[in-house]
């Protein structure tokens, strides 16, 4: 193919690519009016300063992120068979991982399909096209998907903060088969409700599932309190590891439905109970109620999404561990989460331990969980290792 060429500007770090990084950001790449003019999604081969190529990249003019790496072949040729290279490639890392069809099958940048998030749901999947090269691609995308996968239904759920940094319009539509209500997700002996069209990113996360395990081995008799539950991440995991009880609470009445509707199909709703509210207030008149629980876990979200917020986000953790950890029972055990990628491991861990030192609580750290290996990191993209959980016992 005749393709456009892109250049480096002579002080970007040209190293950073050929060792792997997948991005060129915008003030580092010599953007004249013939590379301005190019549309968004454009494949181009991209070289260094001194002309020589790095590989094939997808551009966006508009974006921060003005280059994608597709291919370390600057001649390589993105199209069906390229598409479903990578998506067969994906599938037998989650097919060596897992028995049955429920995990994410595409993460992004470390399954080389930069800005694509798709998650399965057995016969079902849901992509999440979040940079224009894929949105320009989504009919080939989603032919190999069904031709890799045998899936038969296919969502794309165009909402969310990345799609709009691409300049790319929200919207949520049926690409393929039908979809008729919420889907039931085995996962961890627990079963959880994922709304395809109308949830929270895909429907699940997924990422919490090495999370859920753990912290089943303390729910056997517990009392469970789980604050920013979703759809009952680990309120549910808790009931189908023999917790006495599981409170979940939320903000959002149609996830609190569906955590009931999971701790139903699971035969364990007279075990489990729902409260909607902020979280923060919630915390608070529990305290004042004098309520106590032995497992308590807070899976907020992200409350650092860039290094501008992560002062705000790291005192938003501090807070939630401070409220936390006086809803601890002594001996009990308080999870606390953050898929704040601007915020690491460090900081995040010394926001919590601030909180609880604050509450007049003394807390060891018993594990460390990140996301479950479907959701693979790039050792040269830290935004790629974002979820951290940690567990104290008070």
């Amino acid at each position: 193919m005749n393709l456009p060429v892109i250049r480096l500007r002579p002080k970007a770090e040209a190293r950073a690519i050929r060792h792997g990084f997948p991005w060129v950001y915008s003030d580092e790449l010599v953007t004249d009016r013939r590379t301005k003019a190019l549309a968004p999604g454009s494949l181009a081969v991209l070289e260094d300063a001194e002309r020589r190529p790095l590989g094939l990249v997808a551009v966006n003019p508009g974006s921060r992120i003005i280059a994608r790496v597709l291919d370390r072949d600057p001649e390589a040729v993105v199209d069906a068979d390229w598409l479903a290279a990578r998506l067969r490639a994906a599938l037998a890392h989650r097919a060596q991982l897992y028995d049955a069809p429920y995990y994410r099958l595409v993460h992004a940048e470390a399954d080389g399909l930069p800005g694509v998030v798709i998650d399965r749901f057995g016969d079902a999947a849901v992509i999440q096209s979040n940079a224009a090269w894929a949105e320009a691609l989504l009919a080939p995308l989603t032919e190999a998907l069904c031709a890799v996968t045998g899936v038969a239904t296919v969502v794309k759920n165009g909402a969310g903060r990345a799609r709009a940094l691409e300049g790319l319009p929200e919207e949520t539509v049926v690409l393929r088969g039908g979809v008729d209500g919420p889907v039931a997700v085995p996962m961890n002996g627990a079963t959880y409700m994922a709304d395809l069209m109308g949830g929270q990113k895909t429907g699940l996360f997924f990422d919490q599932r090495d999370n859920h395990a753990f912290v089943q081995r303390l729910a056997g008799g517990a009392r469970v309190l789980d604050v920013f539950s979703h759809v009952g991440g680990f309120s549910l995991a808790a009931l189908a590891a023999g917790a006495e009880s599981a409170l979940a609470v939320d903000s959002s009445a149609p996830a609190l439905e569906l955590a009931g509707q999971g701790a139903a199909a699971m035969g364990a709703a007279a075990r489990f109970a729902t409260r909607r509210g902020d979280a923060f207030d919630t915390m608070a008149a529990l305290a004042e109620a004098g309520e106590r629980f032995d497992l308590l876990v807070c899976d907020p979200p992200a409350f650092a999404p860039s290094r501008q917020a992560l002062d705000a986000g790291l005192r938003a953790y501090e807070r939630v561990a401070r409220l936390a950890a006086g809803l601890v029972a002594p001996g009990g055990y308080l999870g606390l989460c953050s898929c704040s990628h601007a915020a690491d491991l460090t900081r995040f861990r010394n926001a919590s331990a601030r909180g609880i030192g604050k509450a007049g609580r003394r807390g060891q750290i018993v594990y460390t969980g990140f996301a479950g290996p479907d959701h693979p990191q790039l050792p040269q993209l830290a935004e790629s290792g974002y979820l951290k959980a940690l567990v104290f016992r008070l």
